[in-house]
């Protein structure tokens, strides 16, 4: 089984992301910053989401994320698989904070049950092949629509969409170019998938 044991996000200002995310989701070190100002323009191609148990929780992490900087794209909401909102953070990475529950099982926290990473790729069956030749293992998937690998406890989940599919999910326009701003760190080694989207081996952990 293969890991996905931190994602590298691209920022020009580094300082002030990581006071957004501290401030907002503080995931540890699963999530990296790195300076770096390569062009991009317009959707960026990818998401990350924060799986929690329940509405009360989504509202928690919503509120803190709004409040730390971040742009409500899409207002937390019912929909027919649960409640759920879109924020863009002020380095521009798009987040969607998510429950498959309608009603609260409890009093409201920040705790984040599963991180995904949600990339949005022209061809899913072309997408899944390359992954899977690489070690992944497919948990599931929806014929040429949507395919989610199985990974470790602990790890990022990894799951491919079609582009299009993927911005009207969050509201923007599937339109753009340039740099994908992100780095995944995992074990298959240094490659680069048919989309453009990079993988290294995992950075080491930040020190206090």
């Amino acid at each position: 089984m293969t890991n996905i044991a931190s994602i590298t996000l691209d920022a020009t200002d580094t300082e002030a992301a990581d006071r957004f995310y501290t401030a907002a989701f503080d995931l540890g070190g699963l999530l990296r910053l790195r300076a770096a100002d390569a062009p991009t323009t317009g959707f960026r191609g990818f998401t990350l989401s924060l799986i929690t148990s329940q509405p009360a929780d989504v509202d928690a992490l919503v509120e803190a994320a709004l409040d730390a900087g971040g742009v409500a794209l899409k207002p937390a909401a019912k929909s027919l698989w649960g409640y759920g909102a879109v924020i863009q953070a002020p380095d521009g990475a798009v987040w969607q904070v998510a429950t498959s529950r309608k009603r609260n099982i409890g009093p409201a926290t920040r705790k984040v049950d599963e991180i995904v990473l949600l990339l949005g790729v022209e061809d899913v069956t072309a997408s899944k092949r390359f992954y899977v030749e690489r070690g992944l293992s497919v948990g599931k998937g929806f014929g040429r629509s949507y395919v989610e690998f199985d990974t470790g406890p602990g790890s990022v989940k990894l799951a491919l969409y079609r582009r299009r599919a993927l911005a009207r999910t969050i509201g923007v326009s599937p339109e753009g170019s340039g740099s994908h701003r992100i780095m995944i760190g995992g074990g298959i080694g240094s490659c680069t998938d048919p989309d453009g989207f990079a993988w290294d081996a995992p950075a080491p952990a930040r020190t206090p």
